[in-house]
């Protein structure tokens, strides 16, 4: 029966296969440490109190960069390059997503505006990874290999969705809720076509390592489409809600440090 798990399991237990999803999301992760990293350099001097968290977010993507490309080294296997269909962080860059890299990489101090998009572009893809960490924690957090890694990994993006909500909270009690919610909803009707189109160039790349047969390769194409109908419908709405979290202050500390996997 194809599933979440079976696929996924699928794709671990071939070497080509998990070579290119580690790469992929190592790949996405360090470019996401990166831009966090910038973006802590450059908060106006009104929003500095910000800056640690942005440092805090920036560095546990970084960790989950180095988390990939260690389960890779533990398998003996080496990083590929990232076929560009396939690289959703790029690819939400190139659509104007989030804050545009020429502008990060200028010493010109962000504006609020630029917070506002930030925060907002984040609570959206964290929604995602989120999302996505969550299915793989339910399936493989026993895992042997990989089962660290997970439980880690999604125990920070819940942190970091949970940051978001938090601050963009903050900064709606400060009247600046129209233009959070403004972004908070072209972000993610952007985001659900970007990833709807990559998750398409992934498992067809997937599917040419594997081995799939058409039907099946049909059947997979067909589910990403339904996904993307439904978001399209009513799903986006599950990014641009903002309530408080549970977990409060949940950036506010030093990030841990990578496991070391033998």
């Amino acid at each position: 029966m194809l599933s979440a798990k079976s696929l996924f399991q699928e794709i671990l237990d071939n070497d080509e296969s998990f070579r290119l999803f580690c790469s992929i999301a190592a790949s996405g992760e360090s470019q996401g440490g990166w831009e966090n990293a910038r973006i802590a350099a450059l908060v106006p001097p009104s929003e500095r109190a910000l800056a640690p968290k942005i440092t805090r977010h920036g560095a546990d993507e970084d960790k989950h960069g180095r988390i990939f490309n260690a389960l890779l080294k533990k398998r003996g296997l080496e990083p590929v390059p990232v076929p560009p269909e396939t690289d959703y962080t790029m690819l939400l860059e190139r659509h104007g997503i989030g804050l545009a890299h020429d502008k990060l990489k200028s010493d010109q101090p962000l504006t609020m505006q630029d917070i506002v998009t930030y925060l907002a572009h984040s609570r959206v893809t964290e929604q995602r990874a989120s999302e996505q960490m969550d299915l793989l924690r339910k399936h493989f957090a026993d895992h042997p290999d990989i089962g660290r890694a997970v439980r880690m990994i999604s125990g920070d993006e819940d942190n970091h969705l949970a940051y978001c909500h938090e601050e963009l909270l903050r900064y709606a009690a400060q009247g600046h809720g129209r233009a959070i919610q403004r972004t908070l909803r072209e972000c993610a009707l952007a985001e659900i076509r970007i990833y709807r189109d990559v998750s398409l160039a992934v498992m067809d790349h997937m599917g040419r390592i594997l081995g799939w047969s058409r039907p099946k390769a049909a059947v997979l194409a067909a589910g990403i489409h339904a996904v993307y109908a439904w978001e399209r419908l009513a799903g986006w709405r599950r990014m641009v809600s903002l309530e408080m979290p549970e977990r409060r202050d949940a950036l506010g500390g030093p990030a841990t440090s990578a496991p070391e996997f033998a």
